[in-house]
């Protein structure tokens, strides 16, 4: 595995990490993650890539706190996540595979508000917040517009922009690109270009490599619940085994800085 720089500042440390479920009599349970090393570094761009049922989605829940390991060390900021779930939840920002499922407000203007005004925010902040990322998200045309009408594409840009009205430093996204058609992809990417070059800590978990491949900092691969290689994304590429359920893009590029639909 690749060494990353030394001089980048760790945001989690995740540190023999296993997930497990209750299976059949006897068998010891059904083993989701096993033995799960990494850290992830702030300002990164971190690619997560597996195929259904990796663990990707999984691993997503538990960085959030959303979901309790069964055995290991998970550390954010220096500090246990069971220690620090206000800053988790206020730091870290997820965007679901299905954005239906985080709409709250009935217009985009009520759902971006509804984090902020959730943890209490005072209301001149929640007007700034709200301003500025319907503004950042280009949004504004749309804010009194019923959330749910909104196109694929348009439905994950809110969501972003909820969690960023949050202060989230952190955007965890899974499978972004699932269901949208060119139009809705193409918006999405550009949501991650300006998210990148704000300084923003970026997890992307997808199989689709060949749309999004060109802005990570970092290949992860996950397969049967184990990570099986993580560094430079041509790097990683250049040792994948087809066992692993991961294509590599680059077939049709001539590297991985070239894989991306913008």
């Amino acid at each position: 595995m690749d060494k990353i720089p030394e001089n980048k500042e760790l945001l989690f440390s995740v540190r023999g990490l296993w997930k497990k479920f209750p299976g059949p009599a006897g068998s010891g349970g059904i083993e989701a993650l096993a033995g799960i090393d990494l850290d992830i570094f702030k300002g990164e761009c971190l690619l997560i890539a597996g195929a259904n049922g990796s663990g990707k989605t999984l691993f997503m829940r538990i960085l959030a706190g959303l979901l309790e390991p069964s055995e290991g060390e998970l550390l954010f900021v220096g500090k246990p996540i069971g220690e620090c779930k206000k800053l988790l939840r206020q730091s870290v920002g997820l965007v679901f595979q299905d954005p239906d499922a985080q709409i709250l407000g009935e217009t985009v203007e009520e759902d971006i508000r509804f984090g902020p005004e959730n943890l209490k925010f005072p209301k001149e902040e929640i007007e700034s917040r709200l301003e500025e990322t319907l503004s950042a998200l280009g949004l504004s045309h749309k804010r009194d517009f019923a959330a749910r009408r909104l196109s694929g594409g348009e439905k994950r840009r809110l969501a972003v922009a909820g969690v960023l009205a949050m202060g989230c430093e952190t955007i965890i996204m899974d499978e972004p690109f699932a269901n949208l058609d060119w139009p809705g992809v193409i918006q999405v990417l550009n949501i991650i270009q300006t998210l990148e070059q704000g300084g923003k800590t970026i997890i992307i978990l997808t199989h689709e490599l060949e749309k999004v491949l060109a802005f990570a900092d970092r290949l992860l691969i996950l397969a049967g619940g184990k990570i099986r290689d993580t560094g430079l994304p041509d790097a990683v590429l250049n040792r994948l085994d087809p066992a692993w359920g991961v294509r590599d893009p680059r077939k049709a590029y001539r590297n991985a800085g070239d894989c991306t639909w913008l």
